[in-house]
């Protein structure tokens, strides 16, 4: 089962992220969790307290999987190992950590960029693992053939107009490189207009709607505390749908 989450900044994707991740555990998978987010605050959700370094930027690893800049090198390279020797692992989890994809001025295709896009082919076609993809407001790390092998895209927003937007546009670029299964899920929701708002302005591809929790606003909160908030919500959204079963069908 392949996941990837995203959405505007500040809606609670990441810790969305980090919550289906300990569901795909409680439910006996063992997962990949990807921080392809910037802001990279995945780890921190999942109390992973070692500071890991961004795979954009083993640069001696690159130039070996891929070759050096300015010369020729290897658009699809062999990485399977590079996820075994670098993913952090805690509790029968695996997390690896992205980094920024880069921007050319000519091409996007540099050797770091080919890099990360064996890493993401690897993690989607051939690992068995189930895999949740923290992305950020866009898909960068995704390629067409990478989004086709996703399972399922949420797209997390709260109740504005902007996020609506933000979360209408993410779908664009999703449905464009070709990823087969798009929804959404509304977060920080504080009343039953905003849900009624929401579910007219979504209709069936809202999968579900989390409400704002009070306890975020007390002191001393920590981001595990957080995502162990939501852990509850994210497991009735998906037994409520049998979103597994859902998705083995299709």
């Amino acid at each position: 089962m392949k996941i990837a989450v995203s959405g505007k900044g500040g809606v609670g994707k990441t810790t969305i992220s980090a919550s289906i991740t300990r569901y795909l555990q409680e439910n006996g998978y063992e997962v990949y969790a990807i921080d392809s987010d910037p802001d990279a605050n995945l780890a921190a959700m999942l109390g992973i307290e070692e500071k890991v370094k961004p795979l954009v930027e083993l640069d001696e690893v690159i130039k070996e999987k891929v070759g050096e800049k300015g010369g020729l090198y290897t658009l699809n390279p062999e990485v399977d190992d590079v996820l075994e020797e670098y993913a952090v692992r805690q509790n029968g989890l695996n997390f690896l950590r992205m980094g920024e994809v880069k921007k050319a001025s000519s091409s996007c295709y540099c050797p770091e960029n080919s890099f990360l896009k064996a890493i993401m082919n690897s993690l989607v076609f051939t690992r068995d693992e189930a895999v949740v993809l923290d992305m950020g407001a866009g898909i960068e790390h995704l390629t067409r053939g990478t989004s086709a092998g996703v399972d399922l895209m949420l797209i997390v927003l709260e109740p504005s107009s902007i996020s609506v937007d933000t979360a209408r546009t993410i779908q664009g670029l999703a449905e464009e490189a070709g990823v087969g299964r798009i929804e959404f899920i509304a977060n920080k929701v504080r009343s039953e207009e905003e849900r009624s708002l929401l579910e007219e302005e979504l209709g069936s591809d809202l999968l579900g709607v989390i409400d704002f929790k009070e306890e975020l606003l007390r002191s001393g909160f920590s981001a595990e505390d957080e995502r162990e908030l939501l852990e509850d919500e994210i497991a009735r959204i998906f037994q409520k749908r049998d979103l597994f079963g859902e998705i083995a069908e299709g």
